[in-house]
């Protein structure tokens, strides 16, 4: 790993710990615990479980031992191996296939169903997939700067996905705390559940911008007609913006299963920029919110953040297969350094997540709170200056957490509620008021001095993830060697001595912090930790250049 504008001394080094002491960016005095927090952002990436990401993850619920998932298209099985490859192919992810995949707590449907995914549709289509790389993780090698801020900031191991299914369901569990089809948007009442495609429109014809009923003038009346957090925010005078990044769509607009890539801008159909069909958002004229990715940037470095952004990527840094890893991380970095060397560093949680689990392996039965969800694992990290400092949580959060944060800090508590917020909609239960969700305020000390802003952590696609991406697909690869890739072109036997010796090779994962762990993840840590010291380093060396 190389750290490009470090040197080494004492002087510096000592610099670092002066910089932690002590706020950049002086907090106002007249706030107090979680409001503190005068800036949320929301980073949502996509498809991703928790196990393929921090399965190995030192302290975290990672990969138990033994796991062999059963291979219903060939038979045998296929046993969790290490993938530095940066291109991941993942599975269907539709409601369907989550049902399948958690087969009733046993989490044993991910290889069949990823065979399963029909090989000539669109990779993004949630029906799709390909092979079996669904069992396959990553770690600090392929993920340095997520590991990196997991290590200086907060593990979330046990956030579910708010939704049995795919990304439009989930994206408007994050904004509103449901999914749901309208039979008369403009009558709440008239809403019911739907966790498949809620989304009424077909394709607009070529050339006409978008989907109907998302345009500054709609020809159509829009879908979703229930209550969403930006009517609260609205009506108690909270800024919100919605940042969509522009590029590629990541599916068709109809549902389809093929099509011609399509543009995305503010103005993109739903899947990942539900906003514009919400009703209250079109009543409020509030579509202005709803801007490039570029005006978060501008807000950030100028210290003008809005009290709540939700920022989404296009298709290539999304991280949703055929996407790399090393883009979606690149992405991601660009935000985060924009809000931890502006001015509003200080006063700003980041909560980073991914909108669902892509097809691939978790080994966690996901809780059931209503008859919605809740989903599969997902991951989730906590970027703030008051971020307790390598703390893994395990408590049972969601998007839903999300909403309550915001509620909690911005709005005293108030819900989305058809009870009091004056649009009685049907929804099955208010999600923020859930007692097994936890409380995402535990992931903070706000008696803390404000910690510095993240480290300058290597590069993503190092060495061994190019090597992996290139590599041949069909070859059988012990679990945590280098290059590993998806196996399973002949079948793996049920018990066979290669299973049983490749998961012996390695130590196991999913035991207390103070249990033995994979030598290299620690090995990672303690690098990554080295980094934060120097990345510190550097950033006050040109403070004092400047």
């Amino acid at each position: 790993m190389r750290l490009r504008g470090v040197r080494w001394s004492a002087a510096s080094v000592g610099a670092v710990w002066l910089l932690a002491a002590g706020p950049a960016h002086p907090a106002s005095v007249a706030t107090t615990g979680i409001h503190k927090i005068e800036h949320v952002v929301v980073i949502m990436q996509e498809n991703r479980s928790f196990d393929s990401y921090f399965g190995t993850y030192p302290g975290a619920d990672g990969i138990p031992p033994g796991v062999c998932v059963p291979d219903g298209g060939r038979g045998g099985c296929v046993a969790p191996y290490h993938d530095a490859a940066d291109r991941n192919l993942g599975g269907p992810h539709a409601y369907s296939h989550a049902v399948a995949d958690i087969d009733d707590g046993h989490m044993d449907g991910f290889v069949t169903q990823a065979e399963a995914g029909a090989a000539s549709c669109r990779p993004n289509d949630p029906n799709c997939g390909g092979g079996t790389d669904v069992m396959g993780w990553h770690d600090g090698r392929e993920l340095p700067l997520y590991w990196g801020y997991a290590h200086q900031f907060v593990l979330q191991d046990h956030m579910f996905e708010p939704n049995l299914g795919w990304s439009l369901p989930s994206h408007l569990f994050m904004v509103s705390g449901w999914s749901a089809t309208c039979r008369v948007p403009k009558e709440p009442r008239t809403c019911a559940d739907d966790l498949n495609n809620p989304d009424t429109e077909s394709d607009p014809s070529p050339g006409a911008g978008g989907d109907p009923d998302d345009l500054d003038t709609p020809t159509a009346m829009p879908d979703f007609g229930w209550t969403d957090l930006t009517y609260l925010l609205h009506s108690a005078g909270v800024s919100w913006r919605y940042y969509v990044t522009s590029g590629t769509q990541p599916d068709c607009a109809s549902g389809a299963m093929v099509c011609e890539d399509q543009p995305q801008t503010t103005k993109t159909p739903e899947i990942w920029n539900p906003l514009p069909d919400f009703v209250t958002v079109h009543d409020n004229h509030q579509l202005g919110n709803v801007q490039p990715t570029t005006e978060f940037n501008k807000a950030a470095r100028a210290g003008t953040l809005p009290s709540v952004s939700w920022v989404v990527p296009n298709g290539r840094f999304s991280e949703h297969p055929p996407g790399l890893v090393s883009d979606g991380q690149a992405f991601v970095r660009r935000l985060v350094d924009a809000v931890a060397h502006g001015p509003n560093w200080n006063s700003t949680a980041i909560f980073l997540a991914w909108d669902d689990w892509g097809g691939f392996y978790d080994h966690v039965p996901p809780p059931k709170i209503d008859g919605n969800g809740l989903g599969l694992r997902v991951p989730g990290i906590v970027i703030s200056p008051y971020a307790r400092a390598g703390y893994v949580d395990h408590q049972v959060l969601s998007f839903d957490s999300y909403l309550k944060f915001i509620e909690d800090d911005f709005l005293d508590g108030r819900r989305i509620d058809p009870q009091t917020d004056g649009r009685p909609d049907p929804r099955p239960d208010v999600r923020e008021n859930n007692a097994t969700l936890g409380d995402l305020s535990a992931d903070f000390d706000f008696n803390q001095a404000p910690a510095p802003p993240p480290a300058e952590y290597a590069q993503p696609g190092g060495e061994g993830a190019r090597a992996a991406a290139g590599a041949r697909r069909g070859r059988v690869a012990a679990p945590g060697s280098a290059g590993a890739t998806p196996g399973a072109t002949e079948a793996a036997p049920a018990a066979g001595p290669h299973v049983a010796t490749t998961l012996a090779s390695r130590p196991l994962h999913g035991a207390p912090a103070s249990s033995t762990h994979h030598p290299l993840a620690w090995v990672g840590v303690a690098v990554l930790t080295l980094a934060a010291i120097a990345g510190g380093a550097w950033q006050v060396r040109r403070r004092r250049a400047r």
